[in-house]
Order: C-alpha cells, then structure tokens, then sequence
C-alpha cells in the first residue's frame, strides 16, 4: 500500500463461518482457496442387522376352507374365517431360510394359547382365490408367496400371499400438532372385526318390576304382570311366553304386537316354547310319565299338539333349521328332528370343558348364520379371580364360544361380572345377555362377538331377541 491507499477486501460470509467452525472444533484452519485434507478413514463397524420381516404388511389368505391371516411389522396379527369371529394372534420368532427364501412365522392364539405357524415361500402362487380385503386383486390372480398355516385346534390351512401396503395404516412420523391434541381430546376407539351391524328391531325382556316389555322399534308393551320363557318371532310381530299360577300349572301364552291381545295356547305342565324358523309352529317341554318330553304343535291350531321326542329331556335351546330342534338332557347335547330321530349328539362335557358345569340353568345357542358355532352360558366350577361368586352357593356365572368341529372354546363374557342368558342378535355380530356385578344389581348389556364394546343395553334380564 503506498500513498495513504486503502486496500478493501471483501470476505464472503459463508468462508468466515467455516473458518471460525474449524477453530471451535481445534482443527487447523484452511487457508480460503484452498483444498481442505482428506478425511481420515475410519475403521469398519458391524454388518447392519437383518430384518427378519420381509415387507410392511402381507396378507395371506386360501379357500376350502376360507382364511385370511394379516402380517404386520411385528409379526402375525390376527387370522380371519367367514362365520367366526377373528383370532387374535400373539407374534413370536420367525425364522428365515435365505437359500430357499422362505420364512416361517410362529405364533400363539391369545384366546386360547394354542401354537400358531405360519410358512412363507417366495413362487408364484395361484391355488387361493378368496383376496377379499381388496376390491382390486392382482388381475393376473398370480401371487408373490406361497402360504401355509398350522393351528393346533383349527388344523392345516394352505393358500397363497401378497405384500398388501395398501392395507396398513397411514404413518406419519411427524404428526401436526393441532391433530395431535384432538387426538388427545378424543376418547379412544375399541377396535374390532365388526365393521357393519344391526341393532335389533324386536325384543322382548322382564323389567325390574319383574314385568314382561315387548318392545318393536320405538313402540314399547309391557304385556304381562309376571311371566317367563319368553321367545319373539323371526318377523317381530308376536311373543310367546310361560305363565305359571302352580308348578303343576303352566300355560304358554301367544301376544300379538298389532292387537295387543293375549291367546293360551295350550295349559297343564309346559314350559319352553321356541318358534319354527318359519314362525308357523313353536316347539315346547311337556311333561308325561314323569318326564319331560318335547312336543311341537302349529300356531294356528296348537290343540294338534304332538309328542316330538320321547326320551327325558331338561331344556329346550332352540330350533337349528326348519326340521332340527336343540335339546339337552345334562349328559349330551342332541339335534332332534322333527322325525324324533337324533340328528348328532355332543357329550356336554366335551362343550363345558373343564371349567364349566352342566346344569338345568345353562343355554346353548346356535350362531344364525353359522351352524358350527355355539353361544353357551354356564357357571363356574371354579370361578376365576375376579369373578363375581354368590355369596351362599360360591359359583359364578359366565359365557363362551364353543367351535363344534375344532372344539376351540374361546371366553368373552366379561371377568367383573355374573354373566348368563347369552343370546345372539339376528346377524349374528352382537351377543346380548343379563349381567350383575357382586351386589347381584341385574341389567341387560350387549358387546360384539369378539368381546369388544361392551355396553349397557337396558334395565331388566332375560332379553330374547325378534327380527
């Protein structure tokens, strides 16, 4: 510089930066211009673990029987059969053969602790046809994965798979915050395999005046002081019902909605009347030569009545289809045809397992729409912890699912309350029953049939439902 001249140079913000960044960090300053040093290398570390789930999501699923089986990132999350409610998966280990690009995932049922496995092997695939929870299966109906499952109580199901990420939920691992906090402000919502049902048009229960309500969409009769046994049509117009003045004599009762008039149909030592599917003849217990026999007889002329079944019989559960009656005798289970020839017979043992006992008081119900599946409402040899039990006789009362071909028996009553009188709703998606807690405070609830959202129903016990 010479002759007083000042010199200006102008430093680019971003190189001040970098400089004073080196000299924080102790590292020699890089003259501006020049090249910096090479990093050094540092030394290798372990292999990155495998994943051993292969995709996000899979669905595998076959026909004959139908069967569909969801894979999520944890493992096997629930498998799903027409007819029956879903079976809850418990994931385990998974083993994977890299050579043959095959893995195998076990599991455990939680509803019964049975073993699960799951096989897995990379080839085209076009044995299964039902790919049900998509409406847009591949057009080809060729499939990544063969598939096979081995449940120790349901047996061997084969079929075929797909990586299904269409089906997994949205994931967003930076939520907004306004969404996050009506996330939080929301109650949250029970999960189940329901996702269309319908709540009764007709029913018919005891209030607790002791009563009989017979109630048909929003129009409510309370039809009778006293009575029981109480069963409504298949179209919802008309009840049947048992009035007892002595033990030795009964009388079922015919009410029509419409009139709102009652009819005896017929009197002396009966008891338990069910409809025909058809609702044109009701089945009933009557008692002759010292035992209970079933009879049946049509609505319109119930003077007809005749004898059905003469062996010893204790309940009536029901008609399974237009020629078949449900009748137990405290040893076996019978499906009685109209013939009075026995269709099948279970031991009731066989049902009741080893927790629960036979008695007059326990029901069995055939699902509506599936005949292998019962509803059964018994009590406790020993009830379990947390069981409400009755303070003289110590027993408790409660309800499961029983699979007839598998004898897979999974419990849904709920563990806090007596539980009894459990009844299917028309389709078959809901289980209505009359529940108390320990200080024996009675009412109606309902939940769905995997035992998910329990629910008050309404005030009373013993409700049956119509249409």
């Amino acid at each position: 510089m010479s002759g007083g001249t000042v010199i200006r140079m102008r430093i680019r913000p971003r190189n001040v930066l970098l400089a004073i960044s080196l000299l924080l960090a102790g590292l020699p300053a890089v003259t501006i211009g020049q090249n910096p040093p090479p990093p050094k290398k540092l030394p290798a570390g372990p292999a990155a673990p495998q994943s051993t789930h292969y995709p996000i999501f899979i669905l595998a699923f076959g026909n004959d029987p139908n069967w569909s089986l969801r894979i999520g990132l944890k493992g096997p999350e629930r498998m799903d059969r027409p007819g029956y409610p879903p079976v809850p998966l418990e994931a385990a280990d998974v083993t994977h053969e890299a050579a043959a690009e095959s893995w195998t995932y076990h599991a455990k049922d939680s509803a019964t602790g049975a073993a699960v496995a799951i096989h897995l092997t990379r080839e085209a695939c076009t044995d299964a046809k039902n790919d049900t929870l998509t409406p847009t299966p591949p057009p080809s109906g060729k499939y990544s994965f063969r598939s096979s499952v081995e449940h120790a109580q349901l047996g061997s199901m084969i079929g075929c798979a797909r990586i299904a990420a269409e089906l997994f939920p949205k994931i967003n691992n930076q939520p907004d915050q306004e969404e996050e906090d009506d996330a939080k402000k929301k109650p949250p919502v029970p999960v189940s395999s329901v996702t269309s049902f319908k709540s009764p048009v007709s029913v018919a229960y005891v209030n607790p005046g002791g009563k009989i309500v017979f109630k048909r969409g929003a129009t409510t009769h309370v039809i009778a002081s006293e009575g029981s046994q109480l069963a409504v049509s298949h179209d919802g117009k008309r009840l049947l019902y048992t009035h007892e003045d002595k033990p030795e004599d009964r009388a079922i009762f015919l009410y029509d909605f419409a009139t709102e008039k009652s009819t005896e149909l017929v009197r002396g030592q009966v008891q338990q009347a069910f409809w025909s599917p058809d609702d044109a003849r009701f089945a009933f217990m009557k008692f002759v030569d010292g035992k209970w026999h079933l009879w049946s007889a049509p609505v319109a002329s119930p003077e007809t009545a005749t004898s059905v079944f003469p062996g010893d019989i204790v309940s009536i559960h029901g008609w399974v289809d237009a020629q078949t009656i449900l009748v137990d005798d405290l040893q076996q289970l019978s499906w009685v045809t109209d013939a009075g020839t026995i269709q099948q017979a279970i031991p009731e043992k066989d049902i009741l397992g080893d927790a629960f006992g036979s008695s007059s008081a326990d029901t069995f119900r055939v699902h509506p729409l599936n005949p292998d599946l019962l509803l059964v409402s018994a009590e406790w040899l020993k009830p379990p912890a947390g069981v409400p039990t009755d303070t003289h006789t110590g027993g408790g009362l409660g309800f499961f699912l029983y699979e007839i071909r598998s004898k897979r028996r999974t419990l849904v009553s709920p563990s806090n309350m007596f539980a009894q009188y459990g009844e299917w709703s028309r389709d078959g998606f809901q289980v209505f029953f009359t529940g108390a807690d320990s200080s024996r405070r009675y009412a109606i609830y309902h939940m769905f049939w995997d035992g998910i959202g329990l629910q008050k129903y309404a005030s009373g016990t013993s409700l049956v439902i119509g249409q």
